[in-house]
């Protein structure tokens, strides 16, 4: 590969739902003190690493930290765990998989369990699938789930990231291959012209939180938010509905739900792209918001701009993106 595998590996295996980022947090904060001027923290946990510059100009470049995740809202009698979202979740792709449960003395390995479907009737076969409806066996007597467990333990899936082909797939892939970008980014620039501020936000799966908060804070001149959007060149979508395709470069951002990019900026980051033949695609996100949406009228208009990563699955444990994307 074409990059530090390794290091994505470790960001993306390592857990931190919105508003307890705190293992990923740990992690982007050792990195940045190795490649930044200064490194700091503030109080939401927001980590902003800035490289000063010979200009009074500044430019902030954000990835999220937060991952998508769950908090235990109930211990049932039987000692099966009930769950509360935290982030945007398709029920129906959680049925069957591995999660880990992070007390406050240990890590517990769970299942979401399913049922054979021979066994249903056919009222809950037709049954929409909820998020409330969810339940976490740890294979545990229900007395040692009591004293082990509390409401508001969180939860993360959990699956290890791997090489599949061409691609790259696992959980947390959103964001943190973009926070992997950022961070190789933040090794790579020397004596900029303009100072940068490296941030890894947090709270951004449950509202942008993290980067309305840090835009009052930090005031750039220009930011550019760094997140995956959706590649839906899958079957059953028609290509008008791809948005983006797997293999076909970075993602310049158009618009989202959140933001429309600054025409100055969009076109600037595709003459970047041309002159240093890096291959780009343009993205135009009907719906979804980023971290480009959180700064861009927090104090004061600003232009944004964003770099997207082209990635299939999103919201599920198989997100996938493509090598050379990565690359790019």
């Amino acid at each position: 590969m074409d990059f530090d595998f390794d290091r994505l590996k470790q960001l993306t295996e390592t857990s931190g739902v919105p508003g307890y980022e705190d293992r990923i947090r740990a992690l982007v904060r050792e990195d940045l003190e190795a490649t930044t001027d200064t490194v700091r923290v503030d109080a939401m946990g927001n980590v902003v690493g800035t490289i000063e510059g010979e200009s009074d100009y500044e430019v902030a470049v954000a990835a999220h930290m937060d991952e998508i995740g769950f908090m235990v809202r109930h211990i049932n009698d039987d000692g099966f765990l009930q769950l509360d979202a935290l982030g945007g979740w398709d029920p129906r792709v959680l049925k069957a998989q591995r999660v880990t449960v992070h007390t406050e003395d240990e890590d517990l390995t769970g299942v979401i369990g399913s049922v054979p479907p021979h066994t249903l009737t056919e009222e809950q076969k037709q049954k929409d699938p909820k998020v409330e409806d969810v339940y976490v066996d740890l294979g545990l007597p229900s007395e040692t789930v009591e004293e082990t467990v509390s409401v508001g333990d969180l939860v993360t899936m959990e699956q290890t990231t791997v090489a599949m082909g061409d691609h790259v797939t696992g959980k947390a892939i959103d964001d943190r291959v973009c926070l992997f970008a950022m961070l190789e980014a933040a090794e790579r620039i020397e004596n900029p012209e303009v100072t940068i501020h490296f941030a890894a936000t947090v709270q951004e799966e449950v509202g942008l939180r993290g980067a309305q908060a840090l835009g009052v804070d930090l005031d750039p001149d220009l930011a550019l938010g760094l997140d995956t959007t959706v590649a839906n060149d899958v079957p059953g979508f028609e290509p008008a509905d791809y948005v983006t395709r797997l293999g076909e470069g970075a993602g310049i951002k158009l618009k989202d739900s959140s933001a429309i990019a600054n025409p100055k900026v969009h076109r600037r980051l595709r003459d970047v792209a041309e002159e240093n033949d890096i291959a780009y695609q343009m993205e135009l996100l009907p719906a979804g918001g980023t971290d480009t949406g959180g700064f861009q009228n927090t104090y004061g208009a600003k232009p944004v701009g964003a770099i997207s990563m082209p990635t299939r699955y999103l919201h599920t444990v198989t997100e996938s993106v493509h090598q050379d994307d990565v690359t790019a």
